[in-house]
């Protein structure tokens, strides 16, 4: 995996993977664990896939897009997190 430097949040930028790039882009990372459906890899321009920083499947498919399930989406997500960063430290 790169390395990246740290980056202060007010200098990231979120965008989807079917917007094309821009130059004020800077560094595209997909945090993703599935490639986007109909793009190609030279599309994306990407410095990195980031595959392991996505919330898992089962995450995912527990999460189903349901709004409502958004919170506690997040607080899972952040606990897999904060568990990959302990694993790396161990």
């Amino acid at each position: 995996m790169p390395t990246i430097p740290p980056i202060p949040a007010s200098h990231l930028h979120i965008r989807r993977a079917y917007v094309p790039p821009a130059a004020e882009d800077g560094a595209r990372i997909l945090i993703d664990r599935l490639w986007p459906r109909g793009v190609k890899k030279a599309a994306l321009a990407l410095h990195s896939w980031q595959k392991e920083l996505a919330p898992s499947t089962a995450l995912r498919q527990w999460f189903g897009h349901d709004p409502a399930r958004w919170e506690a989406f997040r607080q899972r997500y952040r606990a897999e997190l904060a568990q990959q960063e302990a694993a790396l430290a161990a």
